[in-house]
């Protein structure tokens, strides 16, 4: 009986070590190995915060008396709120939450001090932008108890009588944009800049090291085209592949989940364009690195997990460290969130959506120039 049907020691330790000696030339591979877990456990260990706290708040205060400044004081020492700015009227206040740069506006009434003591229980009213519930339940919540027990010391003496069982204070929350806190709301608008990320970048990501694989780069390199014309040319064809996937997401994002689509669509599409375009040419950029498919494969999942994970969709964006705030804004997928939630649920439109257009438009324009200058006219 031949020797090779029993099992080896010396052919078995042979295959380990070949399978090791190839891990260490597949440096990709072995980077997923070890960069996936570790920025794993980075963004859940660190960035991801399911109590955002120091939410962005602005203040419009019509009474300036002492009880209206120690009840601001309180919901500032709360830690849920972060006071960035005091507004004048109610359409800058309206203005600043559409545009989504404040997470909350708390209106103190111009008769607040004089009803207080009065025993007539004012009003304080808090407007908070719901588009994402998850951002905002605990920091409303907080505020209710907050409400009754900021005044406690202010109210002795002659005061004492208005420390009711009810408090001396009503509170009215707003919820804007989605006061019944449907999370469908959130999450299927979002699902449009998540699928658009992650189909675009990975067709793209395979276009030019499909062409070495295949033998047909050969073609590519005899033709007269330019570095951008073939970059262009690969491109368009997977932008109509886009705008068919923005139509069904939108069409069961009506007639399946209802979501509301208060904005323009015609704006929607013109936004989608821009970001179609920034993943076409990040995906691009992959195929020109890369070597082969596993490997544009491996980029795009690296581009994608933190994108997933630090634009918002997921969690609480003000919820995340300022320095992981700082990286999800690089990602293109941040700032169309924020415009397809703005424009569907607020009714954003041209002005509110250009500042979150002009980051996608110029990570396009970076992400392109640099996949033509690495696209090479030669086979080498």
């Amino acid at each position: 009986m031949s020797t090779h049907n029993h099992f080896s020691l010396a052919r078995l330790w042979a295959m380990i070590v070949k399978e090791f000696i190839q891990m260490r030339r597949d440096r990709m591979t072995f980077g997923m190995m070890i960069g996936i877990p570790m920025m794993q456990l980075i963004l859940f260990g660190f960035a991801i915060n399911s109590d955002p706290k120091h939410l962005a708040t602005a203040v419009l205060i019509a009474d300036d008396g002492p009880q209206g400044r120690t009840l601001l004081h309180a919901i500032e020492n709360s830690s849920y709120f972060e006071f960035v700015r005091v507004v004048h009227t109610e359409a800058e206040a309206h203005s600043m939450l559409a545009r989504g740069e404040v997470q909350f506006v708390i209106d103190i009434p111009q008769s607040f001090t004089r009803d207080l003591l009065r025993g007539d229980k004012p009003s304080v009213l808090v407007e908070a932008d719901a588009t994402d519930p998850a951002a905002t339940s605990n920091a409303i919540g907080s505020l209710r108890t907050l409400i009754n027990s900021a005044l406690q010391n202010d109210l002795k003496g002659p005061l004492a009588f208005l420390q009711g069982t009810d408090g001396p204070v009503n509170l009215t929350v707003h919820a804007l944009y989605n006061p019944e806190a449907i999370t469908q709301y959130n999450i299927v608008p979002g699902l449009m800049g998540v699928v658009l990320t992650m189909t675009m970048v990975m067709i793209t990501a395979l276009a030019i090291t499909r062409e070495r694989e295949r033998g047909t780069m050969e073609n590519l390199l005899s033709m007269p085209t330019r570095p951008f014309e073939v970059m262009i040319g690969k491109i368009i064809p997977s932008i109509l592949l886009g705008y068919i996937q923005v139509t069904l997401i939108l069409t069961a994002a009506h007639f399946i989940f209802h979501v509301p689509m208060v904005g323009s669509l015609v704006l929607l599409s013109l936004s989608a364009l821009v970001f179609i375009a920034a993943n076409l040419a990040m995906g691009i950029t992959f195929s020109t690195i890369a070597r082969n498919q596993l490997q544009a494969m491996q980029m795009s999942f690296f581009f994608f997990l933190p994108s997933l994970l630090l634009s918002g969709f997921m969690f609480p964006f003000r919820g995340m460290p300022h320095w992981a705030q700082n990286i999800g804004e690089v990602f293109p997928l941040t700032h169309f969130l924020r415009i397809v939630r703005g424009i569907l649920l607020k009714g954003n439109g041209l002005d509110d959506v250009m500042p979150q257009l002009g980051p996608i438009a110029l990570f396009a324009t970076i992400a392109l120039f640099i996949a033509v200058k690495r696209y090479k006219q030669t086979l080498d």
